[in-house]
């Protein structure tokens, strides 16, 4: 039979492992380091971008805001309940019927039920809810017929009326002095204000770019003839510019040719900023060792441009149009709530808000300045979101 090995004969090869095992952790600890900071330094930029915008709690909020608003642009129709233009003299002014998701602890959405009482003084209308009777909803229900992307057609909604011998509709926001449904007038809306601060703020980048690198790439008469033009423009108060030159549009233009000039017209001014901006990186950036490697070697000059220059400051340019793209759409909604943009039967922020230009219509329906708050959201949002793309574009400064 085997004698038990002394534990004090072992305690030494336990102290000896012990150590062992803490030096390798300690060289593994290190090791990791070490490749993390390797990481860091040879890690591309749009990577170095990502870990600093992580790090933006507010912004990676503000980016699922953005997202949910973009789809809503891209798919108005699924996310509408009626028709957005169908108007109905019986239904004027209908305040909200707010979505209620839970029915005695369980999942059963409804909204409830609205009812009419002429007012025997001022014969108008009055609405009130009918908290006795419950119209019962459902998700992903049918409605008016419309085509998804303008391609597939379809009749699915994201919320409606869950039995279809129900006669009632539902306006989750109320209706309009001609009884047009809020929501879905708030929801396509979305698609052309949104739509108008992007391509705007599109063709501004594209002028800035353009003005700008050639300004500073060139430099000489180019340089100084496009600095000058550049302060004229600046020079000029952009508001009253834009109330000029939309108020000169044809009153008998369609919608279609209003939205392509107001579009024009925003991005006219806009490009100036920019075009400052890329000016002032390509004087610093033309005389660096590999633009010189790239003219040494034969590369033509709009290959130099795009190719090498202008990469090194995509995230700067990507920031400065988030941050661009809510000035737009104040822009837009302004014009639009002066008359001066869009004009009705077109469906925009600034359209939508003309409802609410006088006490009277604020007083029977508060719910018409709601457009207003998407208009503050989004905002924000955009804001916020472009101050933390700004702040993650140069992650090396901190």
């Amino acid at each position: 039979m085997a004698r038990p090995r002394d534990s004090r004969a072992l305690a030494p090869l336990a102290d000896d492992s012990r150590q062992l095992l803490a030096e390798e952790a300690a060289v593994g600890g290190l090791a990791g380091l070490v490749e993390e900071a390797e990481a860091f330094y040879v890690a591309p930029n749009w990577k170095l971008v990502w870990w600093r915008f992580k790090k933006h709690r507010l912004a990676l909020v503000s980016s699922v805001v953005v997202f949910v608003i973009a789809i809503v642009a891209l798919f108005p129709d699924f996310f509408s309940t009626q028709d957005p233009n169908e108007t109905n003299a019986r239904e004027l002014f209908i305040p909200v019927q707010r979505l209620h998701v839970f029915d005695g602890g369980r999942l059963r959405p409804f909204v409830y039920g609205v009812e009419g009482e002429r007012n025997p003084k001022t014969l108008r209308m009055e609405w009130r809810l009918d908290k006795t009777k419950k119209i019962p909803v459902r998700f992903l229900a049918r409605g008016y017929s419309y085509k998804l992307l303008g391609l597939v057609p379809t009749q699915i909604h994201l919320v409606g009326i869950a039995s279809a011998e129900e006669k009632q509709k539902i306006h989750l926001l109320g209706t309009d002095r001609l009884g047009r449904d809020q929501w879905s007038r708030l929801m396509h809306g979305t698609r052309v204000s949104l739509s108008i601060g992007l391509v705007a703020v599109f063709l501004s980048i594209f002028l800035g770019i353009l003005m700008g690198g050639i300004s500073g790439y060139f430099g000489g008469i180019t340089d100084l003839v496009i600095q000058r033009l550049i302060e004229i423009l600046q020079s000029l108060p952009p508001i009253p510019i834009w109330m000029a030159l939309t108020a000169a549009l044809p009153r008998d233009w369609s919608v279609e040719r209003v939205y392509f000039a107001i579009t024009v017209i925003l991005s006219l001014i806009g490009w100036t900023t920019l075009a400052r901006e890329v000016r002032g990186r390509f004087l610093s950036l033309r005389e660096e060792d590999f633009v010189i490697a790239a003219k040494l070697s034969g590369c033509s000059q709009p290959r130099i441009i795009f190719r090498h220059m202008l990469p090194t400051f995509t995230s700067h340019i990507i920031a400065a149009s988030t941050l661009a793209i809510p000035v737009m759409i104040i822009n837009e909604t302004f014009l639009s709530f002066l008359g001066l943009g869009l004009r009705p039967p077109a469906i925009s922020w600034g359209v939508l808000l003309q409802e609410a230009q006088n006490l009277q219509s604020i007083a029977l329906a508060p719910w018409l300045l709601l457009p207003g708050l998407a208009v503050i959201i989004t905002v924000l949002a955009l804001n916020i979101l472009g101050d933390g793309l700004r702040d993650a574009a140069d992650p090396y400064a901190h």
